[in-house]
């Protein structure tokens, strides 16, 4: 069974940077489509960017232009690169795999708090 470890999370001002790192056990990384979500309180579950095996990437709208997604196989990692951080980007924030709706267990998340 795969397991996810998210980490990079903190409280940072607005206008700041955050790098999320997330890695998976098990050695079915690499064939699969990763992608990073979040959940602020009170708020549903929504994706924020999905990278493809190959590279190719997806951002939702509210993140184009500030967030970059990553991967590195080798090290069965997925990053996000958070740029020009806006307070309404507050919340829990968790990989697993993307387009699917065939998830494996979610990880403990991490924590990002964007404020002054």
């Amino acid at each position: 069974q795969v397991q996810l470890v998210e980490s990079g999370g903190g409280l940072v001002q607005p206008g700041g940077s955050l790098r999320l790192s997330c890695t998976a056990s098990g050695n079915i990384f690499s064939s699969n489509a990763m992608g990073w979500y979040r959940q602020a309180p009170g708020k549903q579950r929504d994706v924020v960017a999905h990278i493809t095996p190959g590279g190719s990437t997806n951002y939702a709208d509210s993140v184009k232009g500030r967030f970059t997604i990553s991967r590195d196989n080798a090290k069965n990692t997925v990053y996000l690169q958070m740029n020009s951080l806006k307070p309404e980007d507050t919340a829990v924030y968790y990989c697993n795999r993307g387009y699917t709706n065939s998830k494996w267990p979610w990880g403990q998340g991490t924590q990002v708090t964007v404020s002054s």
